[in-house]
């Protein structure tokens, strides 16, 4: 059995760190004085395509949700693999296909790449190498400023293309004269609020400490937090290799929940707060199955959790990029308490190249 335990730094929990100062780049590289966002995009844009894989496709989900929300543009990820498989794909006029990648070279968004090129279709691209492969075929190219990962699992580049995306929509947003002032001065303070996240590092310990003893559990969420309900499991297991599934909340309740008859942990990732029905569905597990039920991010006034971390703000996607990081600092601990070499987990690389 593998076991890795050392007080040395891993590149994962320095990458971690790095966060705040990244995440500062990117807004002084993107926003200007006036607080414009000064990205070079195609200006007819009436769909949009997200196209990625692994960390990637969440920050995909996430864009998603946000391009309808605040640039009201209908949006829809698809994982790289599944869109390569399909006989059609959307082509219609005015659409804007989105490839994101950390490294440029993921060879499965790099060929998505191609055939969306190859139909004629506007390309732009999210990575973090403007010199990688997919970065030469893009129309247009946005650098995500992460530098270099060496740790298999994302975390820097994760957040920087969540913020990426996230200014993206805020530039359709203006350009379609929609106010999202007030979301432009709030994001200034968003490093700060990573370094808020850090001083949360002993009750993620703690929680990591619950879930280290588990060899199963389920990560659930709702609305936008699903893709980092999805991410959150992808950490856990290619860092500490635990059985985790995430799931949307609702979704799970059909049928899925009984799996909670084990006696397994329920993890619920809140951004905006847990809502009404959530808070129904979540009050229905506590007295059917009742499992221990940890909430990341606001709980609700009617749910009482078995533990609870969040920061004390306002802004919705300010928490939003909180949970992320905690996620990845849970992540980090609990494969640390189990031994696991997070930098070099067994059977992953770093970059897929095409040959």
């Amino acid at each position: 059995m593998e076991n890795f335990i050392t007080n040395k730094k891993t590149c994962m929990d320095l990458e971690i760190h790095e966060q705040p100062v990244i995440l500062g780049k990117i807004i002084d590289e993107y926003v200007s004085v006036d607080n414009k966002v000064e990205m070079d995009v195609p200006q007819d844009v009436s769909k949009i395509v997200l196209v990625a894989s692994g960390s990637s496709y969440h920050c995909a989900r996430y864009g998603a949700d946000l391009f309808g929300t605040v640039a009201d543009i209908s949006a829809r990820a698809i994982y790289s693999s599944e869109y390569l498989l399909k006989p059609k794909a959307p082509v219609d006029e005015g659409t804007l296909y989105i490839f994101i990648t950390q490294s440029g070279e993921t060879s499965d968004t790099l060929r998505a790449a191609k055939r969306a090129q190859q139909l004629g279709m506007k390309i732009l691209v999210i990575t973090n190498n403007e010199k990688s492969s997919i970065a030469k075929i893009a129309d247009y190219v946005i650098n995500c400023y992460a530098g270099e990962e060496k740790s298999i699992a994302a975390t820097k580049s994760f957040t920087a293309q969540m913020l990426c995306l996230y200014l993206l929509t805020l530039k359709y947003a203006q350009i379609k004269n929609i106010d999202v002032s007030e979301k432009m001065e709030s994001l200034k303070t968003l490093p700060f609020v990573i370094l808020q996240t850090f001083d949360m590092s002993k009750k993620i310990n703690q929680l990591a400490g619950m879930l280290k003893k588990e060899k199963n559990f389920i990560i659930t969420a709702d609305g936008i937090s699903y893709a980092l309900a999805k991410e959150a499991a992808l950490k856990i297991q290619e860092t500490s290799y635990l059985n985790v599934t995430a799931m949307i909340l609702g979704e799970f309740m059909h049928g899925h929940v009984a799996v909670l008859n084990n006696k397994i942990p329920l993890v619920y990732v809140s951004a905006s707060g847990v809502s009404y029905s959530s808070a129904k569905n979540l009050e229905k597990i506590k007295k059917d199955y009742n499992p221990p039920i940890y909430i990341i991010g606001r709980s609700h006034e009617r749910i009482t959790p078995n533990f609870n971390i969040t920061i004390d703000n306002e802004d919705p996607t300010l928490r939003m990029f909180s949970n992320a990081v905690a996620i990845q600092m849970l992540a980090l601990e609990i494969a640390k308490k189990l031994g696991r070499n997070v930098d070099k987990p067994k059977g992953l690389v770093k970059v897929v190249k095409e040959n």
